[in-house]
């Protein structure tokens, strides 16, 4: 899976489904939240939230949230590694709560599995019984060949609790598919928002080119990768033909990254970014003749690849 994932550096999202909780996992597993950049914090929360609306599962931090004991924390994961090393935004999705399912709402994922009262049990037990009955055995004897009598029975946990029923998988994991595609549909994505060619004079042409990222999510996805260097800059080149000649600018420019819209937090002046860090103008200066055609392309590896041919005229 590592070698796939960095074979393929327009990756921009990542979730690994688990069983069970009923509940998103973000990073970081080991490290709290101030140690996550600000701006990745907020869009983790604010993609936490869809993700919520959208499966009615909540979704936490696993250092502050998620402990089998209050004084350890979970070390490792895909999450982790994919936010920390290749700075997208990743998470895991726990399918999955019989505790929700039988009405037992005010709980705590993992709390819940050190101490909870009793009533829980009996409510469990009553709920599976009526809608399952084979996920809880009696106890009864059974002749061991090799110990004797002993007692079988008791909750079948692969079949109930560590994994969705089968007659209620589908409805369980229908909402997460709108939540991956809406994770998909928050990417980057590189446009051009304007190419204009001016007639300088004889044979003398300026071309202007404005790129755009109308994705909500920055080029770079996240600032851990910028901090990682996990991720290449915007590259535009010019294909000139054999009678064009660059008079000024550059056949190959790095412009960097491009700003999406989840820094946007409101419509009013108060906190809010007004500046076109979502933007990119480069220009050129080509001798040429009058009709002739160049190609501009521009990529980045996790926002696409444009391409255009202009004609100089």
């Amino acid at each position: 899976m590592l070698q796939a994932v960095t074979d393929r550096p327009n990756i921009t999202g990542h979730i690994a489904y688990h069983t069970f909780s009923g509940v998103h996992l973000r990073p970081y597993a080991g490290r709290p939240d101030d140690e996550l950049p600000t701006e990745d914090l907020r869009a983790y929360k604010l993609i936490g939230e869809e993700g919520t609306a959208r499966t009615g599962y909540p979704a936490v931090s696993v250092f502050h949230d998620f402990k089998y004991h209050p004084k350890e924390s979970i070390r490792g994961g895909a999450h982790d590694w994919m936010y920390d090393h290749l700075g997208v935004f990743s998470w895991t999705t726990e399918f999955w709560s019989p505790q929700r399912q039988a009405g037992i709402t005010e709980y705590h994922y993992t709390d819940w599995i050190r101490e909870h009262p009793i009533e829980d049990d009996v409510t469990l037990f009553e709920w599976f019984r009526k809608h399952y009955p084979g996920a809880y055995v009696d106890w009864y004897e059974f002749d061991h060949p090799e110990l004797g009598k002993v007692e079988l029975g008791g909750w079948n946990i692969v079949d109930y609790w560590f994994n969705v029923p089968f007659d209620r998988l589908e409805e369980e994991v229908a909402p997460h598919s709108d939540w991956a595609l809406f994770h998909l549909l928050i990417s980057p994505l590189l446009e051009v928002r304007s190419l204009d060619v001016e007639r300088l004079g004889d044979g003398a042409f300026l071309v202007r080119l404005v790129l755009q990222n109308s994705g909500w999510l920055p080029t770079q996805v996240t600032a851990k990768a910028i901090e990682r260097a996990a991720v290449r800059p915007i590259e535009v080149e010019l294909e000139l033909g054999d009678d064009a000649r660059l008079i000024g600018g550059e056949v190959k420019t790095e412009v960097g990254q491009l700003q999406g819209r989840v820094h946007k937090r409101s419509t009013t002046w108060w906190g809010n970014d007004e500046s076109t860090n979502d933007l990119a103008k480069l220009e050129w200066v080509i001798e040429a003749p009058a009709g002739t055609e160049i190609g501009i392309a521009a990529k980045h590896p996790r926002a696409g690849t444009v391409r255009r041919l202009v004609t100089l005229a």
